[in-house]
């Protein structure tokens, strides 16, 4: 399979919004209510979103491995935030000023934008399955894929 970096990256670019939509589709139509922890990975997913399209906007191999590299590092964070927001926070009566809660009201994107950003459930209350499975594993494992593309671009950046 020959996928090429722009590829990658245009996958890269559209798939964390599909994600992001599926995550408000389950929050307003199915009343699966948002922990903090669940915001920041929606905002990391636009991250890496916004990078893969600056790495197709900027062509050539010096922008595209400075596009990946930020990919690979927010997914990287991703990763984290989902096996926290598991192991940690789900088990925890609050998430008040965790990380994620200070990170969502410090950039001020839970007022701003509060039907997308703005936690509305404590974790313990947001922990959730879908079809039988964690909710945050499905993000775990699309951060986890989106670390992949990167890596793949990172590896050939220019073919």
């Amino acid at each position: 399979m020959n996928i090429k970096p722009g590829q990658w990256l245009a996958g890269a670019a559209v798939v964390p919004v599909a994600a992001v939509c599926t995550a408000l589709f389950t929050q307003h139509v199915l009343g699966m209510q948002p922990c903090p922890w669940c915001v920041l990975q929606r905002l990391i997913f636009l991250g890496i979103s916004l990078a893969a399209v600056a790495g197709l906007l900027l062509r050539g191999a010096w922008p595209r491995r400075g596009a990946a590299t930020v990919m690979l590092a927010l997914a990287g964070c991703g990763v984290a935030a989902a096996l926290w927001q598991h192991f940690v926070a789900a088990a925890s009566v609050s998430c008040n000023l965790t990380l994620a809660d200070r990170v969502m009201t410090g950039l001020g994107l839970d007022a701003l934008w509060p039907e997308v950003f703005a936690p509305m459930a404590s974790c313990a209350d947001a922990a959730a399955k879908l079809l039988g499975v964690p909710y945050e594993f499905y993000s775990l494992t699309l951060f986890v894929a989106l670390a992949g593309a990167a890596v793949m671009v990172l590896r050939r950046p220019q073919a």
